[in-house]
């Protein structure tokens, strides 16, 4: 019997309020270049949060491209928040009104802004997106583990024998809730604890010290006994933490906000003295399929709560950190599983769609904007969604590389082999200076187009370009080219006697650039 079978069948919801072991659905084996992540442990004090947005976030009405507009009026004139209410961040993106907490960060040079985040071939199913956002996997495949859990795998060998250690008393990871996140799933456990309240739990029960049969339950009963042992050593240190911490922002929201008393438990644990690397967070309610908006007033309304929560919640827990003198130590992450469709519907709502911005805040960001504005067609469908600019492996692995100093091959192993460097932090420790080249697309001629149609790009250097083209969904529908091009101009005939009459996505990608194009097909 499996050991996650076992813990459920002998009564492990017990135990599921302060942790949870997850089962193999596809083996990800480790590579000795994951070796290096071993001597991580005592090298760094970081910590990352992680805060999920459950439901699929309206990136479009979060991050508003003002330089669409236009368009975008016509495609959700029942939900746009009125251009002269935008936050502005720049000349063409501005937050909703409602995040004036985050706006407020933005200004002060604390906020990094990724857009039109996702994967290539998008799964519209939440359960299925989840998955495949909190294990790193390609949307094909089934993963057993986190991403982030492979991390500390490597970083906590053998876990979790031998842990609780003199040297490693603290736990990896820790999810403020009922249930452990599945992104810090490991290989064969969960790395982490879910905890609700740090200042109010009991030991978990004992289940005896007798010695074990030497029979399949036998060793599942010593499995389990080793568990309660460690969880409730854990436990113990956790509550000290709480007990030395303390927040002092005037900024959290008194009642009403669940992700704002999350962030309260976790900068608490933090000034406490807990060495947790990683923390989750999460609010739910963004599947806005109706009454995303109130009545006749698009900044009234569900999502303007959510948001609302979202941007207090940060500013709160920020100013905490930063009064504290923590603020260097800490790193923040929003995901949702997809983001949603271009254009409303009837019911004052949006249907799920595709890719959708990331926001990541701290003293460490690059602070600014990362890619250009979704483009939106001026005729836009009910299915129309937006395809990913960058993909969310990409940004897991930026994170890593220049949180936590990981190299750029060990990234490749523990995520996908075409990661692709993000400057989204300021902390990168590697070795030499990043390269960076200039990527320019022209229009693609003809457009609109029958059969076929020439892309044109142009590369200042010598590099690795990788052309796509996606449909109105947001799916892949084909590689062009994923290879080295010299720098000069260049052209690629592509043929769409196939695709049926509507507008497409053209997105041509180096090392460290992407750029997108509307085209059209008509017959």
């Amino acid at each position: 019997m499996k050991r996650r079978n076992f813990l459920h069948t002998a009564g492990a919801a017990s135990l599921a309020s302060f942790f949870l072991h997850g089962t193999p659905l596809r083996a990800h084996s480790p590579t000795p270049y994951l070796a290096q992540l071993a001597n991580l442990a005592d090298e760094t004090d970081r910590v990352l949060v992680l805060i999920q947005l459950n439901g699929g976030n309206d990136g479009l009405n979060t991050v508003i491209p003002l330089d669409q507009y236009d368009n975008l009026s016509k495609a959700r004139p029942n939900l746009l928040i009125p251009e002269n209410q935008v936050l502005k961040l720049d000349n063409d993106a501005g937050f909703h009104p409602g995040m004036t907490g985050l706006h407020s960060l933005y200004k002060d040079d604390l906020v990094a802004v990724v857009q039109s985040v996702g994967y290539p071939s998008p799964n519209f199913s939440h359960f299925r997106s989840k998955d495949i956002w909190t294990s790193g996997s390609p949307a094909t495949e089934h993963w057993n583990s986190g991403w982030a859990g492979r991390f500390l795998d490597e970083v906590f060998p053998n876990y979790p024998n031998g842990f609780p250690s003199e040297d490693e008393p603290h736990p990896p990871a820790i999810t403020i809730g009922s249930v452990v996140s599945q992104t810090c799933q490991g290989e064969v456990v969960n790395l982490g604890l879910a905890i609700k309240n740090p200042s109010n739990f009991n030991e978990l029960l004992d289940t005896g010290t007798g010695q074990a049969p030497n029979t399949p339950y036998g060793h599942e009963l010593t499995f389990l006994r080793e568990t309660i042992r460690q969880t409730n050593q854990y436990l113990e240190i956790v509550q000290e933490a709480a007990t030395n911490g303390t927040n002092v922002s005037a900024l959290y929201p008194e009642n009403g906000n669940k992700l704002a008393d999350q962030l309260k438990i976790v900068a608490q644990l933090i000034s406490g003295g807990l060495k947790t690397r990683i923390y989750v967070v999460n609010l739910g309610g963004f599947d806005t399929h109706a009454n995303q908006v109130e009545g006749n007033d698009p900044t009234d309304g569900k999502h303007n709560e959510l948001l609302t929560k979202v941007s207090e919640a940060i500013a709160a827990f920020q100013d905490d950190m930063e009064q504290q003198g923590y603020a260097e130590r800490v790193l923040g992450m929003t995901f949702s599983e997809f983001g949603r469709r271009i254009a409303s519907n009837d019911s004052n709502g949006t249907d799920h769609g595709a890719a959708a911005p990331m926001i990541l805040f701290g003293p460490c960001v690059n602070p600014g904007i990362f890619g250009a504005n979704p483009v939106i067609p001026e005729e836009v469908k009910n299915r129309d969604s937006l395809p990913m600019l960058y993909d969310f492996r990409s940004v897991y692995g930026s994170v890593l590389m220049d949180w936590f100093g990981l190299k750029e091959k060990t990234i490749k192993d523990l995520l996908y082999d075409e990661f692709s460097y993000i400057p989204v932090l300021q902390t990168y420790d590697g070795e030499g200076p990043r390269e960076f080249q200039s990527l320019f697309i022209q229009p693609n001629f003809p457009n609109p187009f029958v059969d076929q149609t020439t892309i044109r790009f142009r590369t200042d250097q010598t590099t690795r370009i990788k052309v796509m083209v996606f449909d109105s969904q947001g799916r892949l529908l084909e590689i062009l080219a994923n290879e080295e091009f010299i720098a000069g101009n260049h052209e690629l005939v592509f043929d769409g006697s196939r695709l049926t009459a509507g507008f497409y996505y053209l997105h041509v990608q180096s090392a460290n650039e992407r750029r997108v194009k509307l085209m059209s097909v008509v017959h």
